[in-house]
């Protein structure tokens, strides 16, 4: 798990990142990406808020789970083994989404638009095609009832807690919910803009984002593998967290911007000189 710092406005930065990173998470670009897909069909007036309509669903549930563990953290401590069993999760969780998002890129026909892979969501049955906006919301809720979501919102609510109690582990709760808002809300409007289009554009795109994707949740899981059997790498990393959750946010953000410019510029190679 991520040390949090103990000076206020870093920790409240670092919560920010952590939930832009955690909103740029495989499983939730999946997920909103079928969402989205789905409701251009169906619903294509409100399409390109689910990922922001998932966002918020998934947010109530963090913020409520970090009211809860500031509640009870007088009476309830967590346990040795949860940080170490946390940490194992997560690479092998990374690792099979990195290797699955690879594959989808290399397995797609020229043709065709590349959809990121997740996990959590061929668990969801018909709840993937959720039509209605609160059926949205509440995929997104479901989605926070996971070991890492609820393993980050206990981290820095018991950061909040320290720092005052209550109040600032729930303020802490929204202001990762605002980070991931913002990841997941541009990812809706960023597919929602990819259906619009289905063209060289979409096609190129999203092969840039799913690369990208794929790399960063594998670099991760060999970062934090390294730090596991590394005490040298380990001492490094102490009070870097903010910088690399920023690099981090910062390369997948820019494969949203590479993408688009590379179809871009395919699109002016390919027209006709007049």
């Amino acid at each position: 798990m991520t040390a949090l710092p103990s000076d206020h406005l870093a920790l409240v930065l670092l919560v920010f990142v952590l939930g832009l990173k955690h909103g740029f998470d495989a499983d939730h670009l999946a997920t909103i990406d079928g969402l989205t897909r789905f409701n251009a069909r169906a619903n294509p007036g409100w399409a390109r808020y689910c990922g922001t309509l998932f966002s918020v669903g998934h947010g109530v549930v963090v913020v409520a789970i970090a009211l809860a563990v500031s509640l009870l953290s007088g009476a309830w401590s967590a346990p040795e083994w949860l940080e170490l069993s946390g940490a194992w999760i997560s690479i092998a969780f990374l690792v099979l989404l990195g290797v699955l998002n690879l594959r989808a890129v290399f397995a797609a026909e020229a043709h065709e638009v590349v959809h990121p892979v997740g996990l959590k969501g061929r668990w969801l049955g018909r709840l993937g095609q959720a039509a209605h906006p609160g059926g949205v919301a509440l995929v997104g809720a479901l989605f926070a009832l996971s070991f890492d979501t609820v393993s980050q919102a206990a981290l820095f609510a018991m950061a909040g807690v320290q720092v005052g109690g209550w109040l600032p582990a729930a303020g802490l709760g929204l202001v990762f919910m605002l980070g991931m808002l913002i990841a997941d809300g541009a990812n809706g409007w960023w597919i929602a803009r990819l259906i619009a289009r289905a063209d060289d554009t979409a096609r190129i795109a999203s092969r840039v984002m799913a690369l990208a994707v794929a790399g960063m949740s594998l670099l991760v899981a060999a970062y934090g593998l390294a730090r596991m059997v590394s005490p040298d790498l380990e001492a490094w990393g102490e009070g870097k967290e903010l910088a690399l959750g920023l690099a981090v946010v910062g390369v997948i953000f820019g494969s949203f911007v590479l993408g688009l410019r590379l179809a871009r510029a395919r699109e002016v190679a390919s027209q006709p000189v007049a």
